[in-house]
């Protein structure tokens, strides 16, 4: 997917698709906000408002209070791509918040996948 209609694609379709892919494999949504929050700096409350708003993924990772800065040493594989060889900074983004979903839903340890 070209990183201009990643841009456009609202949050609040793909954020449900991340807490199913949790909850298929026995994590919360609770889980899914931490992860959210660790990465951008919103509160659960934060994250709702940006759902309600219906704000495309350029918004909401232009508006994020806090990005992490660990989150730039993320690597791995994500659809058959590595994280950290991705130019485009908002993929780039989108693909660190796939990794992490993804690590969660395969059983690692919360702490593990907020590299704490």
């Amino acid at each position: 997917m070209a990183a201009r209609s990643i841009g456009t694609m609202k949050f609040s379709r793909v954020y449900p698709l991340y807490v199913q892919k949790a909850q298929r494999k026995q994590r919360t949504q609770d889980e899914v906000d931490q992860i959210i929050g660790w990465l951008t700096g919103y509160s659960p409350a934060q994250i709702r408002h940006q759902l309600e708003r219906e704000v495309d993924f350029q918004a909401f990772f232009d508006e994020a209070p806090a990005p992490n800065p660990a989150r730039l040493g993320i690597t791995g594989v994500v659809c058959g791509v590595r994280v950290e060889a991705v130019a485009d900074p908002l993929m780039r983004e989108v693909r660190i918040l796939d990794k992490l979903i993804d690590e969660l839903a395969r059983g690692k340890a919360l702490a593990k996948v907020l590299r704490t």
